[in-house]
């Protein structure tokens, strides 16, 4: 029976999620740019435009009221999309406000999968449900290790720890 170090697993448990999060974010980031390049995306009407895409699934979404307040306009909605998809990829890749990024993350994967992905049969073949998942271990976790947040919270801790008082007990490290 082989045995592992405390430290080795320790080290090991907290980069399990960065994997994960590079391919969020880089996905995201991907997605962001690829509409903000795509002059047909981000186009009312035509093909390959937001506009197209939101009729063509207009009567298959499970929330339709989603996709006729989008409809009002497409292209404003659009570019938020894909401003929002390069943000959240930003800031997971980043690991700076990792938890806020990946909420954004999983709130548009969840308008998606109950938009665009919906009428996907079997569901398993509609990644917007595999996205919104994915993004829920960052939700809880953050990102431990190498990330913004991570340096921040390490500088804060030695902040506060250089500034106690002999005598006075510790604050508790909250974690990113």
């Amino acid at each position: 029976m082989t045995t592992t170090t405390p430290g080795l697993r320790t080290r090991a448990a907290e980069y399990a999620l960065l994997p994960l999060r590079l391919f969020l974010g880089i996905t995201f980031v991907y997605a962001g740019l690829d509409k903000l390049t795509d002059t047909a995306f981000l186009s009312a009407t035509g093909d390959g435009s937001i506009g197209q895409q939101m009729e063509a699934v207009r009567d298959s979404a499970a929330l339709p009221g989603l996709i006729e307040f989008s409809s009002r306009n497409p292209v404003a909605f659009g570019m938020a999309m894909a401003l929002g998809e390069l943000a959240v990829g930003l800031g997971a890749l980043a690991g700076l406000l990792t938890r806020v990024a990946a909420l954004g993350g999983a709130l548009i994967s969840l308008s998606l999968w109950l938009t665009i992905s919906w009428p996907t049969t079997p569901y398993y073949y509609g990644n917007d449900l595999v996205y919104l998942v994915a993004w829920t271990p960052l939700i809880l976790a953050g990102a431990p290790a190498l990330s913004l947040d991570a340096l921040l919270h390490r500088r804060r801790r030695g902040s506060v720890s250089a500034h106690r008082r002999p005598g006075r007990n510790p604050a508790p490290a909250v974690p990113s």
